[in-house]
């Protein structure tokens, strides 16, 4: 029974086990990395306590439909764009099994609406998938959600520490990693400096993207050195204004690793300053493409929208029907593209 006499939660559970909500989490729904001496505690407490993984489980499975929300950024960012399509196709991939998808946008990278549509969406939806931004409103509405028995799948960009059901998406630090190898190899400048392009720090994705390639910049590359960081919001014309501010206050770089959006815009400012560095940027889209095609970008650090609309997807459907998935089936894998291995 939980303190206010009511039927026992996971926060309750978490609470008699001495551990984290999140930790509680990962070992009700059967998680992996997680301790077995933490997994005998938590399961310990759901003995203790009575605690039901889902009380509703049993009958979402024999419902006639699944509502699943999806919460994005609205951006003019064709990888994002393309993400909505994938999770729209997904849920279609998956009608057999009565799923409804919902589409969600918020406005750019504030985390209160983020929150604010998490809470909404629990209200309502069976499961939520989510781009999520690190940040303390954005978690403990993911907590509230899961308390509730509405699972969420955060993507692309994670919540870490939150009750977040699962994460879907590449490992980005060690994106960023391959990014500083790219740059270190191709601008061959031991002593050089480095512009790095971000979109927003409150995305845990292109924090990590940072925090990967400033790792391995300094490992193998210790003479080269990150000159400024800026952000562009992962817009065009919000990119092309901050690369150019970057260039008048920090002069011209040997490279720029570019780990969000808005790439056309860095391309633009690039050639109004008539200069040509060394260009690592992160995906493969209608934006992108014909800049790697015409050499204005070396390498795209590249993520399979389609993969992580089918994996998210999938996870949230197990989790509501209490039924398994293949962690290898699920796993997303980091490509490197080159005008030589440019799709056709």
């Amino acid at each position: 029974m939980s303190e206010d006499g009511g039927a026992p939660t996971l926060r309750d559970v978490a609470r008699r086990a001495n551990v984290s909500l999140a930790t509680a989490d990962r070992v009700v729904n059967r998680r992996a990395g997680v301790r077995p001496v933490t997994i005998d505690r938590v399961e310990a407490a759901v003995r203790e306590l009575g605690f039901e993984r889902h009380a509703g489980a049993a009958a979402l499975a024999r419902r006639t439909g699944f509502r699943v929300a999806a919460i994005l950024p609205r951006l003019a960012n064709p990888f994002v764009a393309r993400l909505a399509e994938e999770l729209g196709e997904a849920c279609r991939i998956e009608g057999q099994r009565r799923l409804a998808l919902t589409l969600h946008e918020m406005e750019g990278f504030a985390p209160e609406p983020l929150a604010r549509a998490v809470r909404h969406a629990a209200e309502a939806a069976d499961g939520i998938v989510a781009m999520g931004l690190d940040d303390a409103e954005v978690g403990a509405a993911i907590d509230a959600a899961a308390l509730r028995g509405v699972p969420v799948v955060t993507l692309v960009s994670d919540v870490p520490g939150s009750a977040r059901h699962r994460y879907v998406g590449i490992d980005n630090r060690a994106a960023g990693r391959v990014a500083a190898s790219l740059v270190g190899r191709f601008a061959a400048r031991p002593d050089g400096r480095v512009l790095v392009v971000l979109g927003s720090r409150n995305l845990r994705d292109h924090r990590d993207r940072l925090e990967g390639f400033e790792a391995a910049l300094g490992e193998s590359f210790s003479g080269m050195r990150i000159c400024g960081v800026a952000e562009g919001r992962d817009d065009v014309a919000s990119t092309r204004e901050a690369v150019r501010e970057a260039l008048d206050r920090w002069g011209a770089p040997c490279a720029i690793y570019s780990a969000g959006a808005g790439t056309s815009g860095l391309a633009d400012a690039l050639a109004d300053a008539a200069i040509r560095p060394v260009v690592i940027a992160h995906e493969l889209t209608a934006e992108t493409r014909p800049l790697l095609e015409a050499d204005r970008l070396d390498a795209l650090i590249v993520q399979d929208p389609g993969h992580e609309a089918r994996s998210a997807v999938r996870i949230l459907m197990a989790a509501l029907t209490g039924t398994a998935v293949n962690d290898d089936q699920e796993r997303i894998r980091i490509e490197i593209i080159l005008k030589d291995n440019l799709p056709k």
